[in-house]
């Protein structure tokens, strides 16, 4: 048996805000963790910052643009998301800066959560695995953003103040601390992931084309857990 290396993590969000920079991103794992909140009665959105224009190389970046939004939509439907947000920054060449930041808190100031999911912003994935710019700058940007947010002065157009984010929860990072039980939803998340059909033909005979998967990926982190069942490991920030 593993020996658990993630803590536990007793949270119950009321309202969750997932940001990630692409389409497919939160499938990868995040979504059942989705699912076993939206469950629970909380209620999530979804604000991608591109609309994975770059990321099927056979389509051109406009009928990908259009594929890859109908699929997210119906990907956040099976796990209980009725709202997805896109803002348009450029697939491929995301900037980090003030204009990020900005549309960022402006998304935190309009859906007011308690609680960030979202995805790795480390340089790599593991020894030897870059991460992709796109990530590393929405992540770290969307964990400054939570400060911005809450103050008055800081992007005094981008709406009212909100200052009542409490955690951000970063999935897929390698530094990841914590844990939460996922088993009840992993089916949930395959048939999330399942849903982005013109991504994963795309990706040809990559082992991420296989929405299986990701099963693999959280029944690792079960056994990292809690040595059983499935679970979303992540790095935890708390406010």
């Amino acid at each position: 048996m593993t020996t658990p290396t993630l803590e536990p993590y007793d949270v119950s969000p009321r309202r969750v805000l997932a940001v990630v920079a692409h389409p497919d991103d939160l499938e990868y794992g995040a979504a059942a963790l989705v699912a076993r909140w939206t469950r629970a009665g909380a209620e999530v959105v979804y604000c991608l910052v591109t609309r994975g224009e770059a990321g099927i190389d056979a389509m051109e970046p406009a009928e990908s643009a259009r594929v890859r939004t109908a699929e997210q939509v119906a990907s956040a439907a099976v796990v209980g998301v009725p709202t997805v947000e896109f803002l348009d920054h450029p697939d491929g060449t995301i900037e980090y800066g003030l204009p990020l930041r900005r549309d960022l808190a402006a998304a935190i100031r309009r859906h007011r959560p308690d609680t960030l999911l979202l995805f790795n912003h480390r340089e790599t994935w593991g020894p030897g695995r870059l991460n992709s710019p796109d990530h590393r700058n929405v992540g770290a940007a969307a964990l400054e953003a939570i400060g911005d947010a809450g103050n008055r002065w800081i992007f005094p157009d981008a709406g009212p103040p909100h200052g009542g984010v409490r955690r951000a929860l970063v999935a897929g990072s390698p530094q990841a601390t914590h844990a939460i039980d996922v088993t009840d939803t992993v089916d949930l998340a395959v048939a999330s992931l399942e849903e982005h059909r013109a991504y994963l033909e795309g990706l040809g005979d990559h082992p991420m084309a296989d929405p299986e998967t990701i099963r693999d990926w959280l029944e690792l982190a079960g056994r990292q857990f809690q040595g059983r069942g499935a679970a979303v490991g992540f790095e935890l920030f708390e406010f």
